[in-house]
Protein backbone atom coordinates (compact mmCIF):
# COMPACT_ATOMS: atom_id res chain seq x y z
CA UNK A 1 0.00 0.00 0.00
CA UNK A 2 1.30 3.58 -0.92
CA UNK A 3 0.94 7.10 0.26
CA UNK A 4 1.78 10.22 -0.67
CA UNK A 5 2.91 13.57 0.82
CA UNK A 6 3.72 17.00 0.11
CA UNK A 7 7.07 18.88 1.63
CA UNK A 8 8.01 22.54 1.44
CA UNK A 9 11.99 22.08 1.60
CA UNK A 10 15.45 20.90 0.80
CA UNK A 11 15.01 17.60 -0.96
CA UNK A 12 18.76 17.32 -0.78
CA UNK A 13 17.78 17.32 3.51
CA UNK A 14 15.41 14.25 3.01
CA UNK A 15 16.03 11.39 5.00
CA UNK A 16 14.41 8.52 2.55
CA UNK A 17 15.41 5.11 0.35
CA UNK A 18 15.83 7.97 -2.99
CA UNK A 19 15.36 10.91 -4.04
CA UNK A 20 14.83 11.76 -7.52
CA UNK A 21 17.18 14.19 -9.62
CA UNK A 22 15.51 16.50 -12.58
CA UNK A 23 18.49 16.41 -14.68
CA UNK A 24 19.66 16.79 -18.28
CA UNK A 25 19.92 14.29 -20.78
CA UNK A 26 23.93 14.52 -19.93
CA UNK A 27 23.64 13.60 -16.31
CA UNK A 28 26.42 15.48 -15.56
CA UNK A 29 25.10 18.10 -13.40
CA UNK A 30 23.69 21.57 -14.15
CA UNK A 31 21.09 24.62 -12.73
CA UNK A 32 18.17 24.38 -10.06
CA UNK A 33 17.50 20.94 -8.35
CA UNK A 34 20.46 19.17 -10.21
CA UNK A 35 22.78 21.19 -9.22
CA UNK A 36 21.58 21.35 -5.80
CA UNK A 37 21.96 17.46 -5.63
CA UNK A 38 25.15 17.10 -7.19
CA UNK A 39 27.09 19.64 -4.72
CA UNK A 40 25.49 18.31 -1.76
CA UNK A 41 26.34 14.62 -2.55
CA UNK A 42 29.36 15.63 -3.76
CA UNK A 43 32.01 14.75 -6.68
CA UNK A 44 31.73 11.36 -6.31
CA UNK A 45 27.88 11.75 -7.89
CA UNK A 46 29.47 13.51 -11.26
CA UNK A 47 31.88 10.42 -11.43
CA UNK A 48 29.14 7.70 -11.41
CA UNK A 49 27.09 9.90 -13.29
CA UNK A 50 29.62 9.38 -15.97
CA UNK A 51 29.53 5.99 -16.40
CA UNK A 52 25.61 6.12 -17.37
CA UNK A 53 26.38 7.79 -20.60
CA UNK A 54 23.17 9.78 -20.40
CA UNK A 55 19.30 9.24 -19.94
CA UNK A 56 17.09 9.84 -22.65
CA UNK A 57 13.56 12.06 -21.98
CA UNK A 58 11.04 10.15 -19.52
CA UNK A 59 13.78 7.79 -18.42
CA UNK A 60 15.37 7.18 -15.52
CA UNK A 61 18.74 5.67 -13.75
CA UNK A 62 19.89 5.59 -10.32
CA UNK A 63 22.90 6.06 -8.66
CA UNK A 64 24.52 6.42 -4.79
CA UNK A 65 23.48 8.92 -2.74
CA UNK A 66 26.81 9.46 -1.66
CA UNK A 67 26.60 12.30 1.29
CA UNK A 68 23.02 13.09 0.89
CA UNK A 69 20.83 11.76 3.68
CA UNK A 70 19.20 9.65 1.08
CA UNK A 71 21.16 6.68 -0.03
CA UNK A 72 20.04 6.59 -3.75
CA UNK A 73 19.85 9.88 -6.15
CA UNK A 74 17.28 8.51 -9.61
CA UNK A 75 18.47 10.60 -12.40
CA UNK A 76 15.02 11.48 -15.18
CA UNK A 77 15.46 13.39 -17.73
CA UNK A 78 11.70 15.50 -18.34
CA UNK A 79 10.43 17.54 -21.26
CA UNK A 80 10.95 21.29 -22.63
CA UNK A 81 7.47 22.09 -22.77
CA UNK A 82 6.34 22.32 -26.13
CA UNK A 83 2.56 22.60 -25.25
CA UNK A 84 2.16 18.63 -27.42
CA UNK A 85 0.59 16.17 -26.10
CA UNK A 86 3.68 14.35 -25.83
CA UNK A 87 5.17 16.00 -23.27
CA UNK A 88 2.57 15.27 -20.72
CA UNK A 89 3.15 11.66 -21.66
CA UNK A 90 7.29 12.12 -21.28
CA UNK A 91 6.50 13.41 -17.97
CA UNK A 92 4.29 11.44 -16.68
CA UNK A 93 7.16 8.49 -17.85
CA UNK A 94 9.61 10.22 -15.90
CA UNK A 95 7.28 9.59 -12.44
CA UNK A 96 6.12 6.03 -13.36
CA UNK A 97 9.78 5.06 -14.66
CA UNK A 98 11.62 6.50 -11.52
CA UNK A 99 8.93 4.29 -9.45
CA UNK A 100 9.60 1.57 -11.38
CA UNK A 101 12.78 1.43 -10.68
CA UNK A 102 13.15 1.89 -7.29
CA UNK A 103 11.19 -0.92 -6.38
CA UNK A 104 13.38 -2.51 -8.72
CA UNK A 105 15.92 -1.75 -6.32
CA UNK A 106 13.65 -2.80 -3.20
CA UNK A 107 13.21 0.85 -2.07
CA UNK A 108 10.36 2.00 -0.14
CA UNK A 109 10.63 5.92 0.29
CA UNK A 110 11.02 8.32 -2.86
CA UNK A 111 10.87 11.81 -2.87
CA UNK A 112 10.32 13.86 -6.31
CA UNK A 113 10.78 17.64 -7.35
CA UNK A 114 8.60 19.45 -9.71
CA UNK A 115 10.44 17.85 -12.40
CA UNK A 116 10.48 20.21 -16.11
CA UNK A 117 8.84 23.48 -14.15
CA UNK A 118 12.17 25.24 -13.80
CA UNK A 119 14.31 25.95 -16.94
CA UNK A 120 12.49 23.23 -18.15
CA UNK A 121 9.43 25.97 -18.78
CA UNK A 122 6.91 23.07 -18.12
CA UNK A 123 3.58 25.26 -16.30
CA UNK A 124 3.39 24.45 -12.45
CA UNK A 125 -0.20 23.35 -12.69
CA UNK A 126 -0.54 21.09 -15.93
CA UNK A 127 2.96 20.02 -14.67
CA UNK A 128 1.41 19.50 -11.04
CA UNK A 129 -1.56 17.29 -12.43
CA UNK A 130 0.49 14.86 -14.63
CA UNK A 131 2.78 13.99 -11.44
CA UNK A 132 -0.01 13.60 -9.30
CA UNK A 133 -1.98 11.66 -12.04
CA UNK A 134 0.80 9.24 -12.62
CA UNK A 135 1.70 8.85 -9.52
CA UNK A 136 -1.34 8.01 -7.68
CA UNK A 137 -2.33 5.44 -10.56
CA UNK A 138 1.45 3.67 -10.71
CA UNK A 139 0.23 3.35 -6.84
CA UNK A 140 -3.17 2.11 -7.62
CA UNK A 141 -1.66 -0.41 -9.72
CA UNK A 142 0.82 -1.83 -7.28
CA UNK A 143 -1.17 -1.53 -4.62
CA UNK A 144 0.66 -4.20 -2.83
CA UNK A 145 3.93 -2.54 -2.58
CA UNK A 146 4.64 -0.41 0.43
CA UNK A 147 5.60 2.88 -1.25
CA UNK A 148 5.83 6.16 0.29
CA UNK A 149 5.94 9.40 -2.30
CA UNK A 150 6.96 12.65 -1.26
CA UNK A 151 6.07 15.40 -3.73
CA UNK A 152 8.70 18.25 -2.18
CA UNK A 153 7.84 21.74 -3.07
CA UNK A 154 10.39 24.36 -3.10
CA UNK A 155 8.27 26.99 -2.76
CA UNK A 156 5.00 27.81 -0.81
CA UNK A 157 3.52 29.22 -4.03
CA UNK A 158 3.85 25.05 -5.40
CA UNK A 159 2.65 23.09 -2.49
CA UNK A 160 -0.50 24.94 -2.64
CA UNK A 161 -0.61 24.16 -6.65
CA UNK A 162 0.20 19.88 -5.20
CA UNK A 163 -2.60 20.16 -2.48
CA UNK A 164 -5.36 21.88 -4.89
CA UNK A 165 -4.16 18.75 -7.40
CA UNK A 166 -4.39 16.01 -4.76
CA UNK A 167 -8.09 17.02 -3.89
CA UNK A 168 -9.29 17.27 -7.73
CA UNK A 169 -7.88 13.64 -7.65
CA UNK A 170 -9.68 12.82 -5.09
CA UNK A 171 -13.08 14.38 -6.46
CA UNK A 172 -12.42 12.51 -9.44
CA UNK A 173 -11.87 15.97 -11.42
CA UNK A 174 -8.72 14.67 -12.30
CA UNK A 175 -7.89 11.37 -14.32
CA UNK A 176 -4.92 9.15 -14.61
CA UNK A 177 -2.69 9.89 -17.67
CA UNK A 178 -3.11 6.25 -19.43
CA UNK A 179 0.39 4.56 -19.57
CA UNK A 180 1.59 3.65 -23.59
Amino acid sequence: MGATEIYQGDITKLQVDAIVNAANRSLLGGGGVDGAIHRAAGPQLLEECRTLHGCETGEAKITKGYRLPASYVIHTVGPVYSGRESDAQLLAACYTNSLDLAVEHGLHSIAFPAISTGVYGYPLAEATEVAVRAVQGWLTRHADYDMRVIFVCFDARTAQVYRGAGREIERGVLKEIPEK
